[in-house]
């Protein structure tokens, strides 16, 4: 095991992995912008540098000043955790050929991963079904009208490189695949520096549904079951639940059966997530593959008894997986709310601001995972999210009771959060029997 690594990230995420090496007796060494100066969460840490102003690109972003970060903290290795240079190829290999190792998989197999286009062609040669897409990327208007005279519409528009939404358009007919083809590169470009886009045919109402995987550096390779991630707005995540509702046991293990044959044809290692479309016939098509730690991991964890960062550092360590497939089981129900800094009741208007209280709820089954405390300051700069609530339970119902139980006791005065959304969600009966797709939030409670 190593000695210290250093969390090339902030937050939520960072106190997570610092907690995750404390117990493993794991030294660590934190970065911050400044402003990050004075987290709390940065005494926790062995060593703390600061790398940098405020804005991610002159600081969370700048691989070279992350190198001279591990230097003079004498790290061994860099846990990216999610966002910032996560999956990003070239700092995996700056990192491993400075002599740090990169907690996470090889940069060949996140490249090849990481590109929506490669990846649906891996799907295509192992024979993990896809939405039906054009055969690379689009070149021109005429093919892209073309394809979407073969299949029909309505057609999905997609970024290869990036994800969280961008670079993303639905175009119903000819005109507005015009428009939403030059749309989509053009955000793709700004976001990625990648504005090469492929075409899917649009699946009405489906459900969105992933699949946690890890890998060894031995050959072993395992999925640690599925979340529903189906409750989002404009493809940002607001809840997250284990297991998936009203799954068939055989769709399910079909499913995660394919996530892992997927993951061994590339060849990759380390923790990542496989994620699929399910439609009403439950027919299940990948889409891409995240090739690092995702936001809603401790879903998993509640529900198969396995901490997946410490898997993660054991694995980038050469350490075999310590179970099989077979001593992987979903146990009770885990329920995900993540909670943002932001309005919904005026268009999801970031509130960034002084928290001026913090009341946590507890009780059986509960955690919250978060960095913030009574007078922290929510940043304009960064992600909104204040925290993860979860609630585990033996049945889906009690976990929903739970939740909405935990969101009624949760308190972030001073700034507004997305709560008395989750709560409108977690109450609506169509929720609450399983009837869950992408559309849900827009369809029913905005």
């Amino acid at each position: 095991m190593f000695k210290r690594i250093l969390i090339a990230n902030r937050g939520e995420i960072a106190l997570r992995i610092i907690r995750a090496c404390k117990e493993l007796g794991v030294e660590t060494v934190a970065v911050f912008s400044e402003a990050d100066r004075g987290a709390a969460y940065l005494n926790l840490a062995d060593q703390a540098v600061c790398i940098g102003p405020a804005k991610s690109a002159d600081s969370y972003l700048k691989i070279d000043r992350i190198i001279s970060a591990c230097e003079v903290g004498g790290a061994e290795a860099v846990h990216p955790g999610y966002g910032f240079l996560s999956e990003n190829a070239h700092f995996a290999d700056v990192c491993r050929s400075c002599n740090y190792e990169f907690i996470g998989p090889t940069s060949e197999a996140m490249s090849l991963v990481g590109d929506k286009n490669s990846a649906r062609a891996i799907a295509q040669q192992t024979g993990v079904p896809r939405v039906p897409g054009s055969d690379g990327l689009i070149e021109s208007e005429g093919e892209a009208l073309k394809f979407a005279r073969q299949v029909g519409f309505p057609v999905l528009i997609k970024a290869t490189a990036g994800g969280g939404g961008r670079g993303m358009r639905v175009a119903a007919d000819a005109e507005q695949l015009k428009t939403a083809l030059q749309q989509a590169a053009a955000e793709a470009q700004n976001a990625f520096g990648n504005g090469a886009v492929y075409l899917e045919k649009f699946i009405e109402c489906p459900r969105h549904v992933e699949v946690q995987i890890i890998a060894d550096n031995h050959g072993n390779t395992v999925h640690l079951w599925e979340r529903d991630c189906s409750m989002q707005r404009r493809h940002q995540k607001l809840i997250e639940e284990s297991p998936a509702p009203n799954l068939k046991q055989s769709t399910r293990k079909a499913m995660c059966e394919a996530a892992a044959k997927l993951v061994k044809a590339a060849k990759y290692t380390n923790a990542g997530t496989i994620e699929f479309l399910v439609d009403k016939d439950e027919n299940f098509y990948f889409i891409e593959m995240n090739a690092r730690i995702q936001v809603e991991h401790p879903v998993t964890e509640l529900v198969t008894g396995i901490d997946l960062i410490k898997t993660q550092l054991r694995v980038a360590a050469g350490e075999p997986l310590p179970f099989k497939q077979s001593d992987i089981h979903q146990s009770g129900w885990a329920i995900e709310c993540r909670i943002n800094a932001e309005d919904p009741e005026h268009h999801f208007r970031p509130c960034p601001g002084k928290i001026e209280q913090l009341i946590i709820p507890g009780g059986f089954g509960v955690r919250f995972d978060s960095h913030v405390h009574a007078g922290y300051t929510v940043s304009p700069v960064y992600d909104s999210m204040v925290g993860k609530l979860l609630v585990h339970q033996q049945t889906r119902q009690e976990a929903i009771a739970g939740m909405l139980r935990c969101l009624a006791e949760l308190k972030v005065e001073g700034i507004k959060t997305s709560v008395p959304l989750q709560r409108r969600i977690l109450e609506h009966p169509d929720f609450q029997s399983g009837k869950v797709d992408t559309g849900f939030i827009e369809r029913t409670v905005l």
